[in-house]
């Protein structure tokens, strides 16, 4: 696969409208880095609000931002990991998701292209899903991910809508190993190692 060029980008706190990894399918062998935040062909003025980072799988086929991407412009998201919050009262709780065996995550995503002359933004949204069972003690959603390497390949391929359609659910049980992060990670200032190491869990008061 072609890269970039030069040195990867490390980032471990990675927020809406920055840039992450993707694969896209029109370029299925070069590694982009572009836009966290869709910003549709047909949008006016180009501004990445950070309002679609996600799109949900329900109604993906119909919702005017999301309609010609998930038919003709798929990609990888990729990541080591993925956090998620829990929330405690006032508090969230952040934890580091990751697949058991070390492999890189592959997150099923959509992409646009947006123009203004010669200017181009290239832009992205992680499709996600309802939780599998080991996401439910945490969230009611999840990145849909493509835990196969069939289904990394297929996800690229020249799919029928209902092709596309049949991918389009949680991962199994089983997969991710889960444990509790520092809440430096709530703030996007903080961008070091340290974002990584497991935290104890509190004990519990009975």
């Amino acid at each position: 696969m072609e890269s970039v060029g030069g040195t990867l980008r490390t980032n471990f706190n990675i927020a809406p409208t920055q840039h992450a990894y993707v694969v896209t399918n029109d370029s299925p062998q070069r590694l982009q880095y572009i836009t966290w935040g869709l910003i549709p062909h047909w949008s006016n003025d180009g501004q990445n609000n950070g309002k679609l980072i996600n799109a949900r799988m329900e109604g993906i086929v119909t919702k005017p931002s999301f309609r010609l991407p998930i038919r003709k412009r798929r990609c990888w998201v990729l990541a080591d990991s993925f956090y998620e919050w829990r929330t405690e009262g006032s508090r969230k709780i952040p934890y580091r998701i990751l697949l058991k065996n070390g492999a890189l995550l592959v997150m099923a995503g959509i992409w646009d292209v947006w123009y203004k002359n010669d200017y181009a933004i290239k832009s992205f949204s992680i499709i996600t899903a309802p939780p599998n069972a080991e996401m439910q003690t945490l969230h009611d959603r999840m990145p849909l991910i493509l835990h196969t390497k069939a289904a990394q390949q297929c996800w690229l391929e020249d799919l029928d809508l209902d092709e596309v359609l049949s991918m389009l659910h949680a991962p199994p049980d089983g997969l991710f190993q889960i444990y509790r992060v520092s809440e430096k990670l709530n703030s996007v200032v903080h961008n070091s190692p340290d974002l990584h190491e497991l935290l104890p869990e509190p004990p519990t008061l009975f």
